[in-house]
């Protein structure tokens, strides 16, 4: 998987290009990852208006698509799955740290309080657990399931804030089902970090300069091996594979699985 030029979409990806089982690769141009559209000018950003976007997935809260509602590429529809749905409660303490970022770096005093000493990461795998068991993130991963399958819906591009944490199990579950290997799905997750520290450095300076501790922004805006390693362990310990959690979990039928398979393996 190759980024993408772009200069006003932040962490733009296509999975295309991934090494698969068996000397394969993922198609090109099909199916794409990235952070919020928010930004998005197709008339100074001429690489992505040549994707030609032909379907869009927010796997946004309410409260980011009210903030940064998405610009849509000509032509494109939008579907719109929140994958926190279930997991936002009152109190920053339980907030999921990838979708509440500008919140949770507004105030070092707070942010250490509610996140130093290990608590942003324990939080984080709270959330990335979320991602496997509960029914609005099973919602959405079954949607991008079912729409990266079908032709009529491609090319298609899947996006969350950062573009790192619920766009990376996506990115994960659907490189697994392709084939990808165990070093291949660490490889992409974690290839995000330079983008996404870039797109949020002016948060962390600022929030360091305030005197927040780096490890805490470090911690929220990054993603770490520990993290994904949380969701795969939680599909092993439910489900046994990522083929029966897709199946079980998800809902989806095996022959949408061979339609995605057979559209996105080159």
């Amino acid at each position: 998987m190759t980024a993408t030029p772009s200069t006003t979409v932040a962490n733009l990806r296509d999975l295309g290009g991934t090494p698969l089982a068996g000397g394969r690769s993922v198609r090109p141009g099909m199916v794409l990852r990235s952070g919020a559209l928010d930004r998005l000018d197709l008339d100074a950003d001429p690489a992505v208006a040549a994707l030609g976007i032909r379907t869009v997935i927010d796997f946004r809260s309410d409260a980011e698509r009210a903030d940064h509602p998405d610009r849509l590429p000509t032509g494109a529809r939008l579907l719109i799955s929140d994958v926190l749905a279930d997991k936002m409660h009152a109190g920053i303490g339980k907030m999921p740290p990838a979708a509440q970022l500008k919140d949770l770096m507004a105030d070092p005093v707070v942010a250490e309080e509610h996140l130093g000493g290990g608590k942003a990461q324990v939080i984080f795998g709270e959330v990335y657990r979320s991602f496997v068991n509960s029914a609005s993130a099973q919602s959405a991963y079954r949607l991008l399931l079912t729409e990266a399958a079908d032709p009529q819906a491609g090319p298609l591009l899947f996006h969350c804030t950062a573009g790192k944490d619920r766009t990376g199990w996506g990115a994960t579950v659907i490189l697994s089902l392709l084939g990808a290997d165990d070093g291949t799905l660490m490889d992409e997750y974690m290839s995000v970090n330079p983008a996404v520290k870039r797109a949020f450095a002016p948060m962390i300076e600022g929030f360091t300069a305030a005197g927040g501790d780096p490890e805490i922004a470090l911690a929220l805006i990054g993603v770490f091996p520990s993290y994904l390693e949380t969701a795969l362990e939680e599909v092993a310990a439910r489900y046994g594979s990522m083929e029966k959690y897709v199946r079980e979990g998800l809902g989806v039928p095996d022959d949408t699985v061979d339609a995605l398979r057979g559209r996105l393996i080159a």
